[in-house]
């Protein structure tokens, strides 16, 4: 067990140092599940038991994969199209101030209905073509990621272990609106006042260009093809609401309606233009990489659940830690540095509803903490990982300029949440 952290350590360092050592974070992530595995293997008296771990957790891992992959081609699909051009205006300021407000607020309430994961890949997008330099673009897409987790840690769907703890039945979609809206608002309005303070009277010049002349695309295709896609990312959690499948198998229905209708409004278009709006042209466009890179690093973290270290790591706080709230407050910590998602297993694995029933402080606090404090590091959220990947985002640049701000806004959520529930 010490071997397999020493190396877990080792490869979040070398993600960590990419533009350092000029190695992709992506062969590296790889290299360290496959790694983590291996010794598992080897330390393992029956395979058997070790290869039936590694099919539960890399069936979870396909769907997160394929939910990825599902919601970036349509994204990038919504953008070929120009379907972004509405969201453009809605933010189209030459306002440093004014944009941050704008796309923090926006990126905060979408997050709830369509998941942090999938509203980050949304507002990258938006920011990709709206903001050309890259010190601008990088520091927005760090309040997109702050205001991303921030609001998908109050709504039942707006995260994975919000979605976790409401199926688990660890708490109610009213309780946890009711418990955690408030936290989650002071958790990106603190630090969005103090960047305010700092940007205040900086001016910036709007990127201007679209794809609609390329393409020859009508104002009419772009609005139909942006409130489609919109429609088919709200409809994943509604499709699983109404169906029991898993979040993935509706993100595919979503792909396939967006397809056929593209190929459907296309079909009369000239060959090459048809190929080029096509879904297939589209796909090749998405950052595989950091898909791998997502792959890699889900692996390496199932392999340290499977051998133990996770568990020791949560003896390890109940032995140090007997009140809930520091327990969920380190959790939180931890969860910019390892997944959330195991973490918040790991915990509705140590802690039973008979010890705390449904809807105790300990589950709505649990769901903030987890949600938020991956925001301290770009590897410590799904929105985090996707961002980084998308615009190259370096990790000591996030750490130097993001984390902080985003660590006040974790501690102010907790406060006010302190203050609600006392």
């Amino acid at each position: 067990m010490v071997l397999t952290t020493l190396i877990f350590l080792v490869g979040y360092l070398l993600i960590a140092l990419e533009h350092k050592v000029k190695i992709d974070k992506a062969a590296v992530a790889l290299l360290l599940g496959v790694l983590l595995w291996l010794f598992l293997v080897w330390d393992s008296t029956h395979l058997p038991d070790v290869l039936a771990d590694l099919t539960v957790h890399f069936e979870a891992i396909t769907e997160i994969l394929f939910f990825l992959l599902g919601a970036m081609t349509i994204v990038e699909l919504i953008d070929t199209h120009d379907g972004f051009r509405v969201l453009n205006q809605l933010v189209k300021t030459g306002s440093k101030t004014k944009l941050l407000w704008v796309l923090s607020i926006l990126t905060f309430f979408l997050s709830s209905v369509l998941d942090n994961l999938t509203t980050t890949i949304v507002m990258m997008a938006v920011l990709k073509r709206f903001v050309h330099t890259k010190a601008d673009l990088w520091y927005f897409a760090g309040f997109v990621i702050i205001a991303a987790n921030a609001g998908g840690a109050w709504s039942p769907i707006g995260d994975v272990t919000t979605i976790m703890l409401w199926n688990g039945g660890q708490v109610t979609s009213g309780t946890i609106i009711a418990e955690v809206l408030l936290p989650s608002l002071a958790c990106l309005s603190v630090p969005l006042l103090i960047a305010t303070f700092n940007f205040r009277g900086q001016q910036f010049e709007p990127r201007t260009e679209t794809t609609v002349e390329q393409f020859n695309i009508s104002q009419r295709e772009s609005n139909l093809i942006l409130l489609l896609g919109m429609l088919l990312l709200l409809f994943v959690p509604v499709f699983k609401s109404l169906t029991g499948l898993p979040p993935v198998m509706g993100m595919i229905f979503s792909l396939c309606i967006f397809w056929l209708t593209t190929d459907i409004l296309h079909r009369r278009k000239a060959s090459d233009l048809r190929r080029q709006l096509s879904v297939a042209a589209t796909i090749q466009r998405v950052d595989t990489p950091s898909v791998l890179f997502f792959l890699g690093i889900l692996l390496a973290v199932a392999a340290m659940e499977v051998n133990g270290s996770l568990g020791v790591m949560g003896r390890f706080l109940e032995d140090i830690f007997d009140n809930f709230y520091m327990i969920n407050t380190t959790l939180g910590l931890l969860s910019s540095v390892v997944d959330n998602v195991p973490l918040v297993a790991g915990a509705m694995g140590m802690y039973s509803m008979d010890v705390y029933p449904q809807d105790h402080e300990f589950w709505s606090f649990l769901a903030y903490c987890a949600g938020t404090g991956g925001s301290a590091l770009i590897i410590g959220s799904a929105a985090g990982v996707a961002a980084m990947g998308i615009l190259k985002i370096d990790f000591l640049w996030y750490l130097k300029k993001i984390s902080w701000l985003a660590l006040i806004g974790y501690f102010s959520g907790i406060l006010v949440y302190l203050l609600i529930n006392k």
